[in-house]
Parts: C-alpha cells; structure tokens; sequence
C-alpha cells in the first residue's frame, strides 16, 4: 500500500496561502504572496530535499495544481517558447536545484483531486473524482503520494484517515489572514510527533502521525463548585 504524505509551509497563524510568489494565489484579496523566501534558509532546503528524495507521486489540488502547470515545466526554459532561456532570479546553486525539481515533477504522475471538469494538460497528469476514488489509488502498487501546497486536500484526507505523515514547516509570520492549512477544520484526531527541529532562521520544521482519537479528560482535578454550576447553568441558558 502507498502512503499519502503532505508537506505544508505555514505561517504562524496557519496561513499557507500563497507562500512562492507575489502573484501565486491573491484570491480573496492576499496581499501577502511570496511571503516565505525572507525565512528560507539551508535546513529548510535540506528538509524539502529529504520530503523528494524517494521516488513518489504528487497528489494535489486543482488550483495548486494550475499553479505548478504553469510554472514548473518552464523552469530554465523561456516560457514563451521562443527558445531563450528563461531568465531567473537567484544564485546558480538554486537554479540548477529548481531546474531539476520542474523535470522531476514533470516525469512524476500527478494525482489531482477534482470534480471539475477542466483540462489537466501537464503531461503525466490524472484526473481522480473523489475520495474513494482515491483510497483506491493509494491501496494500489507505486511509490507514495506527496503533496505540496493544495489547502483543500487536507480536510477531506484527514477525516477519512488517508493521510499517514504531515511535515509542517512552521516560520515566523502572521499573516492575519488567508488559506489556512485545515480550513474550517476535518474531523478531531490525535497526531504524534515524530521529528522536529529548528533553523536559524526561525523555522521549526515538525512531523505529524495519526495517533487515534481525541480523549475528554480533566487536566487537572473536576471541581464543581456554587461558582461552576452557575457558570455551567448560564451555558445551558445560552446567558454565558
């Protein structure tokens, strides 16, 4: 069986939205795109390396997925197609890694979680309908499905337990607003830390296992004094 593994960056608040570019999603006024690359440092580029490094699939969102299509495989290329290279910011270090990311992606089958009915016209890219659909996908032969950005996946993924490993990359913004990496929230579930560690520019970078349910438990000893029954009357009155 494959395992689904996702990594998100996000903001202090949660905010994954639009962390790559200015103009990478402004949907619902985001005036912070291109948020992240003031915090990128090396053991945040060692630890998307480590999230690569096996052979795997990608398992995205349909926006996530039009924004990969339109970047990805033009990266070191002009994407006019009029044959110049591409010119890009940045050192030659991270180009060339860049460059090969965008050639990786493209040879990797592309799973995209959609109802629509759009064209999906990256090469090696399959359209899956629905969750079920899916499960079937990942009880199947073939290395794991990663998934990078794609807000929406992780809701639908998580309440039906497909999702086995979440890698946070947690940096030092608020944002106020935006995507956020659960929405409105899946179902409640229990998660176990497996790594963590922190950069030296202020990232923590931590990984996620389901573990179970979530418990009811007094943290500390019930009391239920005068004081208590009238505060937990007022709740039952709607008056709190």
């Amino acid at each position: 069986m494959r395992k689904i593994r996702g990594c998100a960056f996000v903001s202090l608040d949660g905010v994954m939205q639009a962390p790559g570019g200015p103009t990478e999603d402004p949907t619902g006024g985001f005036a912070h795109g291109g948020w992240l690359p003031q915090f990128f440092d090396e053991a945040v580029g060692e630890a998307i390396d480590a999230f690569f490094a096996a052979p795997y699939d990608l398992l995205l969102g349909r926006r996530t997925y039009d924004i990969f299509a339109a970047y990805w495989p033009y990266v070191g290329q002009d994407p006019t197609g009029h044959g110049e290279l591409f010119e890009m910011t940045g050192k030659d270090e991270g180009e060339a890694a860049a460059m090969q990311m965008g050639q990786d992606f493209t040879r990797a089958t592309k799973y995209v979680l959609t109802r629509g009915e759009q064209d999906l016209p990256w090469s090696n890219s399959v359209k899956v309908g629905g969750v079920d659909e899916l499960e079937a996908i990942k009880a199947g032969d073939g290395p794991d499905l990663l998934i990078q950005g794609s807000s929406t996946l992780y809701p639908q993924l998580i309440a039906a337990g497909l999702l086995d490993r979440l890698t946070l990359m947690i940096f030092p913004a608020i944002l106020g607003g935006g995507k956020r990496l659960l929405g409105d929230g899946p179902s409640a579930k229990a998660m176990r830390l497996v790594e963590q560690k922190a950069t030296s520019a202020g990232a923590i970078i931590a990984t996620y296992e389901p573990a179970g349910e979530i418990g009811a438990n007094w943290a500390g000893p019930e009391i239920v004094s005068e004081r208590e029954r009238a505060r937990r009357a007022a709740m039952t009155e709607g008056s709190w």
